[in-house]
């Protein structure tokens, strides 16, 4: 697990608290209505896995969740150094947006920092192996996934179409700590 930072959200030089326990985390981000959880895989993963079996190797967490949550589509993205869209996808990522349906990811490898805009407060939040993080809908955020991503996530989607973003036009995320910073 992670760290969570919560700062003021016209603070960004000082956190109001830094937490690093699983259970504290999860809690505070409970109370915003986040969800965040661990996995494991059922299955050993190989270097170099497909999509498919990366898929495999955690599908009674993700039919659980799809059942209780009633998401209808699951793919992975797996994103390195030397992806060739990493620079774009960062871009696009850094910029705050909201979705009309949750953004639920699953950290298989590496990590990235969601930062969630939830009244006059910011949520850092380190998502590293094994972390889950439901960010619900309408929620405002972005996420870091640094300028050398190394990270393979599982994400599942209330909407058949995928990722959605409704982008804020909002400049905040550019005056918070990213991930290179953590």
């Amino acid at each position: 697990m992670g760290i969570l930072s919560v700062y003021q959200d016209t603070a960004p030089e000082q956190p109001l608290k830094v937490l690093t326990h699983v259970d504290d985390i999860a809690a505070t981000l409970a109370e915003v209505g986040v969800h965040l959880e661990r996995w494991e895989a059922s299955t050993p993963i190989r270097a170099g896995a497909s999509s498919e079996e990366v898929i495999a190797a955690y599908r009674p967490q993700i039919e659980r969740l799809m059942g209780e949550r009633g998401y209808v589509t699951v793919d992975a993205i797996s994103v390195t150094s030397d992806s060739p869209e990493k620079t774009p996808l960062r871009a696009k990522f850094l910029e705050e947006h909201q979705h009309a349906e949750d953004e639920v990811r699953f950290f298989v490898v590496g990590r990235g920092l969601f930062s969630l805009h939830i009244e006059d407060r910011v949520y850092a939040v380190l998502c590293e192996k094994n972390d889950l993080i439901s960010v619900p809908a309408g929620t405002r955020h972005w996420f870091d996934m640094g300028e050398h991503p190394h990270f393979v996530a599982i994400r599942l989607f209330n909407n058949s179409e995928g990722w959605v973003a409704q982008f804020t036009g909002e400049d905040i995320a550019g005056r918070f700590p990213r991930l290179d910073d953590f």
